[in-house]
């Protein structure tokens, strides 16, 4: 398998020249900068695929321009075909009770029965609720649709027969063009995505079509239930059914059923005809008098399809329409003209993220880590992931995509708030690993995290900020208060210290400390006095009167733990920088300023120490993507916008972004779209700068290396 992760990243990081370092007058020719970054494979390079989709829906394919072979691909970047609806449950056999999944805690010996769910260990029916309910439900593949193809010699042709590839991906339309031969035949493949349906298109050329030695295949896999769901498994053919409901010329439609779901399968295609050639695998034959066919195939919850014809030219003429208004729209930067040699990568890192995001982070509730490619954590959004899906969307000036994906908090507000009463708080605690209906995962991490609470706090704070339209206050209030309401309710109050703490009962986003032992990790800390400041500033904005009870906590928080002359990563935590444990996973003290606003709490000078220190002790390579333009933030607001540009280059594995523009972190999760998503709003960031900041590009070094045309931009907070 190849693995061809990126070239020229260790180039990116060496010499610079220099000259006066300027913003650049005139317009940007957005379409330019956004080609010059068009992905082109000349293999099957299974870290390569490239992926076409509409926010809520998306189909990754091969170099043969479908998902010819989902089996070789399954352990690179694999073939999904996943839609924001796309769920599936496996049958409770056992009648597990959710109940079964949670144990009570009482951290500050308050009397409290606080219920969490938590992975039970101990084995027997707990632990087994554990893992049915951490497993369901799973976002489904919805199946594979790719070409087969005959040899001359009768047998069917594997990947090592396709020859001569050149494929592209043209970003400012959408559409993907695929060239290969097979047994020297040539084969020519165009892809375009739907923007309004779970819909893809396909036209193909060959003289393999006169001879009947190409086919479309449509294959279902059936739901892995694991960590990961490749699209690629085969086993259990008894467990699911699937069956031709309807066929008329040159149409049909196939049902596939489930044990939690059933759903349907449109196809449209060129003259030939359909048939069921195996369990749950369909082939179409094109007719042999064809040298061009059409097909389509549309994905739905409902047997609601219309009659109609496979026009590839009409879903292009969709993309192409859709994609340029998307580029055309929100901001666009330039770095032509740069002689940084790390230039041209960091606007390709910008350019495909943007693309990526766009296709798989579009729909109503936060994507999941690995978006609608395939599937992590079973396919389960992770909230306190959702300010790096999200946030870049707002300061690119598309604040319309974030507000999006905010619906999830209106249609799983009543279950938050059940989460927050179950533990005996007020407010609403928006839960950290769910389906879209806001359905609790067991997970004895996430039961205790508590940073994804602000996140909605200052997402709808950058909705507001774009439009200083009260109507948006008012659309938002209710999460924005119930959100405040549990922050302050949660703050535990030492009698001792006169003051309140974030803890006992506390993971931090450095998931390394056990919640029975963790008081004040920093970077909550900080986080949790600038949302509910914002918060009280939102009670003023509507005119109303500020919450005492919110004021309390924000006059008595717990300062930031400092020792010596660093910050630690919690109060807890007295040997932060010199037991080994403590400094892997995410570097979370640093995001206390640059992810999180300067605070009146902390001091700039001791979060430079900590800066170096951290840069010089950390264990980076156990890190995470979105680590990096993190670190790149705290540089920025920290005047060293050098440091800030070390940071996203770092020569990490976790830092890597693919050919087709992927944050890939190892061999498990080979993409990871919060580090795209982190990149886009740390370069917004450095370009636009922040409230406090002066200036054009304070995030840049101003030693004339730099280049660049801006447009469209937001500060950040």
């Amino acid at each position: 398998m190849s693995r061809n992760l990126i070239t020229g990243l260790g180039a990116a990081l060496l010499i610079f020249a220099s000259c006066q370092t300027t913003p650049e007058s005139g317009k940007i020719d957005r379409k330019a900068v956004v080609q010059r970054h068009n992905i082109v494979n000349q293999s099957a390079d299974t870290l390569a695929s490239l992926t076409v989709g509409n926010g809520v829906f998306a189909y990754t394919v091969d170099v043969t321009g479908m998902q010819s072979f989902p089996t070789y691909y399954k352990k690179g970047v694999s073939l999904g075909t996943q839609s924001e609806w796309g769920w599936n449950t496996f049958d409770n056999d056992e009648n597990y009770l959710f109940e079964e999944t949670l144990k009570s805690y009482d951290f500050n010996n308050e009397g409290r029965d606080a219920k969490y769910s938590v992975q039970h260990k101990e084995g027997g029916r707990n632990t087994e609720a554990t893992e049915y309910y951490r497993v369901n439900p799973h976002r489904l593949q919805l199946g594979n649709v790719g070409l087969a193809f005959t040899l001359e010699n009768g047998e069917q042709a594997t990947v090592d027969d396709i020859q001569e590839a050149e494929q592209t991906l043209d970003l400012w339309s959408g559409l993907i063009h695929s060239k290969f031969t097979v047994g020297g035949q040539p084969v020519e493949v165009w892809t375009a995505a739907a923007q309004s349906a779970d819909k893809i298109a396909v036209k193909v050329t060959s003289p393999l079509i006169q001879a009947e030695r190409i086919q479309v295949f449509v294959r279902y896999p059936f739901p892995s239930g694991q960590f990961l769901d490749e699209a690629a498994y085969y086993e259990k053919e008894d467990q699911h059914e699937s069956k031709i409901v309807a066929q008329a010329d040159e149409t049909a439609v196939l049902e596939h059923g489930l044990s939690g779901t059933n759903y349907f399968t449109g196809l449209n295609y060129s003259k030939g005809k359909l048939e069921e050639t195996g369990k749950h695998y369909f082939v179409y034959q094109p007719a042999s008098d064809l040298e061009t066919f059409d097909f389509s195939f549309t994905f739905a919850e409902e047997n609601n399809f219309e009659r109609g014809t496979a026009d590839y030219e009409k879903v292009a003429r969709e993309s192409q329409d859709s994609w340029k208004a998307f580029w055309e729209s929100g901001a666009a930067v330039d770095f032509e003209g740069s002689t940084d040699p790390r230039a041209n990568e960091l606007e390709r890192r910008l350019v495909l993220s943007q693309y990526l995001t766009r296709v798989q982070c579009g729909g109503d509730n936060p994507p999941q880590e690995t978006g609608l490619t395939f599937n992590s954590w079973y396919g389960k959004p992770h909230t306190e992931m959702h300010w790096w899906h999200g946030v870049h969307f707002a300061l690119w000036g598309r604040p319309e995509i974030m507000e999006k994906t905010l619906n999830y908090y209106f249609h799983t507000f009543e279950k938050a708030k059940a989460l927050a009463e179950r533990q005996g708080y007020k407010g609403v605690r928006w839960i950290k690993m769910s389906d879209n209906d806001g359905n609790e995962s067991p997970s004895s991490v996430a039961a205790f995290l508590i940073w994804q609470q602000p996140h909605i706090i200052y997402m709808t704070e950058l909705a507001y900020r774009d439009k200083q339209d009260k109507k948006v206050l008012e659309k938002y209030k209710d999460l924005v208060f119930a959100s405040a309401e549990f922050m302050a309710d949660y703050a535990h109050y030492d009698v001792e210290k006169d003051r309140y703490n974030l803890g006992l009962g506390v993971i931090p986003a450095q998931e390394v400390f056990q919640a029975a032992k963790t008081i004040n990790p920093t970077y909550e800390v900080a986080y949790w006095d600038w949302a509910l400041r914002v918060a009280q500033e939102w009670k003023e904005r509507l005119g109303e009167p500020r919450v005492e009870a919110w004021d309390e906590v924000i006059n008595k928080l717990a300062a930031l733990p400092v020792q010596g002359d660093v910050y630690l990563a919690t109060e807890t935590a007295t040997d932060s920088y010199t037991f080994p444990k403590w400094m892997t996973d995410h570097p979370a003290v640093l995001g206390a300023l640059g992810m999180v606003p300067e605070s009146p709490k902390l001091d700039k000078g001791i979060m430079k120490n900590t800066l170096d220190t951290v840069w010089a002790k950390w264990s980076w390579e156990k890190t995470w993507g979105w680590d990096f333009p993190m670190t790149a933030m705290n540089a920025a607001r920290l005047d060293l916008p050098e440091k800030a540009l070390e940071a996203l280059f770092m020569d990490i594995q976790t830092n890597t972004y693919l050919k087709n523009g992927h944050n890939y972190q190892d061999g498990r999760l080979r993409i990871y779209l919060p580090g795209n998503g982190g990149t886009l709003t740390a370069v917004a960031m450095m370009l636009e700068g922040w409230d406090s900041s002066e200036g054009d590009f304070p995030g840049f070094p101003k030693d004339g290396t730099w280049k660049i045309k801006k447009e469209g931009f937001k500060k950040m907070p």
